[in-house]
């Protein structure tokens, strides 16, 4: 008895949340064999959109474009409301099953007269292979973790594009206006240096044959900024990936022990009703010999 109770212990508790009936579908929607094709859906509802832009493609294949864009929004709201149905209430406790409802019910707004412009909001359908395909939902979930993280590294840049900007409206506004009159457009023109888009023939080497120096105040901007804090962000994100990897991996391991401590149960409980059978051909054994005799 001891050992049977046991055992008992360490079994998972019924999932009575679900209900015995709705154990095939829910085995059903969590398939991979249905995650794929909705996967596929995705896809296509993606190229049919795609095309729907071209009109060419709208003149070849307008109805059969429009076809397709029907049939995939029915599959999306059938998918959601088998995923309703078998998770009831627990269904929005899941950030990406709100996601995902969210999408469809934008979907199945009005796209005519003030809605017009909803039409063009369709296309955010093509997103739910962020929530389908785990390797994305890890992406995106790397990215997330590193969002504090970011805000920091954020907060310095804007501190030194502030101290930068009133610099350069004090030291280039009189000449160059259009560029540094202002902090705004400082911040602006700086913000172009920093990305390294024309930063140099458009702005600096101007700059430079008024005020020959300001290679001093430009070349330091852009080290700073582009080279150093910019790159904090990707350590940043880096990081997150690694620590997501790493908590998949402690998952997976902590799966796999769990699986591993039940079969080392399974088989001694298996051990035990072996020797208790053994036991009892024994026992039967002396005692048809006893009657025999």
């Amino acid at each position: 008895m001891d050992h049977e109770s046991g055992n008992a212990k360490r079994m998972p508790a019924p999932d009575w949340t679900v209900g015995s009936a709705n154990g095939g579908l829910r085995a059903f929607v969590e398939s991979r064999g249905f995650n794929i094709a909705i996967t596929t859906v995705i896809v296509v509802n993606a190229i049919s959109l795609g095309l729907e832009t071209s009109p060419r493609a709208v003149a070849a294949a307008g109805a059969l474009l429009q076809a397709l864009d029907r049939a995939a929004l029915l599959v999306f709201t059938i998918e959601i409301a088998l995923r309703l149905w078998v998770y009831r209430a627990r269904f929005f406790r899941g950030g990406w099953n709100v996601f995902d409802f969210v999408i469809v019910a934008i979907a199945w707004l009005p796209t005519t007269g003030a809605f017009a412009v909803l039409r063009a909001l369709r296309v955010l359908r093509v997103l739910r292979l962020l929530s389908v395909v785990p390797q994305m939902r890890s992406v995106v979930g790397a990215l997330l973790n590193a969002l504090p993280g970011m805000g920091s590294i954020v907060a310095v840049l804007l501190l030194v594009f502030y101290v930068s900007a009133v610099m350069a409206t004090q030291l280039f506004g009189a000449a160059f206006p259009d560029w540094f009159g202002s902090v705004g457009a400082s911040m602006y023109s700086l913000f172009q240096i920093m990305t390294l888009e024309s930063w140099s023939m458009g702005i600096v080497r101007p700059l430079m044959e008024v005020y020959p120096l300001a290679w001093l105040f430009f070349v330091p901007f852009v080290i700073v900024t582009s080279f150093a804090v910019l790159n904090l962000f990707i350590a940043l994100i880096v990081n997150s990936m690694q620590s997501v990897h790493e908590q998949d991996r402690q998952e997976t391991a902590r799966s796999e022990e769990i699986a591993h401590d039940e079969r080392a149960h399974l088989m001694e409980a298996v051990q035990a009703l072996r020797g208790d059978v053994q036991r009892l051909q024994r026992a039967l054994e002396e005692r048809s010999g006893g009657a025999a005799q």
